[in-house]
C-alpha cells in the first residue's frame, strides 16, 4: 500500500475525529487497486476501449433481443501489483468486461441487478493464462471506444458513512442507506474526504467508489430478489458477501459517458471469485 494515501488518511482521520474512532474507522479501510492512464515509463496492465483480444472459440458476447455488448476495458491479472488487494483475485489470465452501452437503443434498454434477465447486457469473459487469443474486431454496427493503456497503482479506498461495514462498526441500529448522527458522519470530516479525494475513477478490488450509495447493497438487493424490503436485516448480510471486482468510469479520454456521469461496477462474491465463476458475477451502475 502506498505510504502516501495511508499517512494521508491516517493525519485526516485524527485531525476531524477523536483518537480512539480515528483508528477503528482507519481499521476498516480496504485496499484497492486504482488503474489510470499509462505514460512514459508506467507499467501496461491493461486497457479501456480499442479491442479485446479472445480466443477464437469465444464469441463475442451477445444480448440475444438486444445485439453485441460494447468492450470496455481487460486486465491482464499477471502485470498487476502481486498481493495488492485482500480478495482472491486471478493471479494470472486476462478479464475482459462487456457492456450492453446504449448504441443500439439510445440507451433504452438497461441492465438492472433487480432485474435477473438482463444481467446478459454485461458480460465479464476470463481468458486463462496460456490460451492463444488474437484481437477481435468490434462488430460493425458499433462503434468502438478509443484504445488507452492502463498502469495500475495500490491504494487504500474509503467506504461512505452509510456503507454496511461503517454503520455496523459505529452505527448498528441504524437503516440501510439512512444517515445517523456520529462523528464519522459529520460535515467537517465528510468534507475533508471529499477534498482528499472525490474522484471515483477506475477501480479494481477494495470498496466501490459510489456515485448514490453503496454498491453492494444494491447488488445484494438484486441477490435476493427485487421484492425483498429495503430494510430487511438479511440485506446488509447479504451485502458481505459481494466483493467488487471491478469498476470504470466515465472516462473523457476513452469517450465513455455511463448515464450523466455514471460509472460501471462489476460485483462477485468472494466464493465465486476463488472459483473463476465470472458467470455468477452481478453488474450494476449509477450516475449523478
Amino acid at each position: 500500500m502506498t505510504q502516501t494515501s495511508s499517512g494521508a488518511l491516517r493525519a485526516l482521520a485524527h485531525e476531524h475525529l477523536p483518537a480512539d474512532i480515528a483508528e477503528r474507522w482507519l481499521g476498516l479501510l480496504r485496499p484497492g487497486l486504482r488503474l489510470t492512464a499509462a505514460g512514459g515509463d508506467d507499467a501496461v496492465v491493461g486497457q479501456l476501449g480499442g479491442e479485446p483480444r479472445l480466443p477464437r472459440d469465444v464469441e463475442w458476447p451477445v444480448w440475444e433481443g438486444n445485439g453485441p455488448l460494447s468492450f470496455v476495458a481487460s486486465v491482464d491479472c499477471a502485470a498487476l501489483p502481486q498481493e495488492a488487494l485482500d480478495i482472491p483475485f486471478p493471479a494470472s489470465g486476462t478479464l475482459s468486461f462487456f457492456y450492453f452501452d446504449g448504441q443500439l437503443d439510445d440507451g433504452e434498454t438497461v441492465v438492472d441487478p433487480a432485474d435477473a434477465e438482463t444481467q446478459a447486457g454485461a458480460r465479464i469473459v476470463y481468458v486463462p493464462a496460456g490460451t492463444p487469443a488474437d484481437a477481435r474486431a468490434t462488430p460493425e454496427e458499433l462503434d468502438a471506444y478509443p484504445h488507452i493503456p492502463l498502469t495500475a497503482h495500490a491504494d487504500l479506498t474509503v467506504a461512505e458513512a452509510t456503507h454496511p461495514r461503517i454503520q455496523q462498526a459505529f452505527a448498528p441500529d441504524a437503516e440501510p442507506f439512512e444517515e445517523y448522527e456520529h462523528p464519522v458522519c459529520s460535515e467537517e470530516f465528510t468534507d475533508a474526504l471529499w477534498e482528499y479525494n472525490s474522484e471515483v475513477g477506475h477501480q479494481l478490488g477494495g470498496t466501490p467508489q459510489s456515485v448514490q450509495g453503496p454498491v453492494e447493497l444494491e447488488v445484494a438487493h438484486g441477490a435476493l430478489g427485487p421484492d425483498t424490503d429495503w430494510h430487511d436485516p438479511r440485506l446488509a448480510d447479504e451485502a458481505e458477501h459481494w466483493v467488487l471486482l471491478a469498476q470504470f468510469d466515465s472516462d473523457d479520454a476513452a469517450d465513455m459517458m455511463w448515464g450523466d456521469m455514471g460509472c460501471l461496477y462489476w460485483l462477485i462474491r468472494r466464493t465465486d471469485l476463488a472459483d473463476l465463476r465470472f458467470d455468477r458475477a452481478l453488474f450494476t451502475w449509477q450516475c449523478c
